[in-house]
């Protein structure tokens, strides 16, 4: 189970001045209950971004990896590479334009966090 407490990445302090009313963000404790299987993790190699008015739709999807291994080796002997590969749908995300800007900006920060660990682990 995943469970997130105190602010949100990106939370500001709300502002005092004579600047107009800015919206206040208040951290929240979440605890999501998975249903069925969601909480088991699905294996991607792969994402598409598909947008469509209000919302975006995020595919995970896997590919075998000796598939995946053997396109670039193909390619560089000059054989004849397919016009399309199959592979396995892992989950399909819809989610509203808010959401997608609060994903982006965490796995910004999951990066930057991973930046430092790599230089220094």
């Amino acid at each position: 189970m995943a469970e997130q407490k105190g602010k949100q990445a990106g939370d500001k302090p709300q502002q005092s001045g004579d600047s107009p009313q800015q919206p206040r963000t208040i951290g929240l404790g979440v605890r999501l209950v998975p249903t069925s299987d969601s909480d088991q993790p699905r294996v991607a190699n792969y994402t598409a971004l598909t947008l469509a008015p209000g919302m975006a739709f995020i595919d995970f999807g896997f590919f075998e990896p000796a598939m995946l291994a053997a396109l670039p080796r193909v390619a560089k002997e000059g054989g004849k590479l397919p016009e399309s590969i199959n592979g396995r749908l892992a989950t399909r995300v819809a989610l509203s334009y808010d959401t997608l800007a609060n994903l982006h900006q965490q796995l910004g920060n999951a990066l930057q966090g991973l930046k430092g660990t790599t230089k220094t682990g």
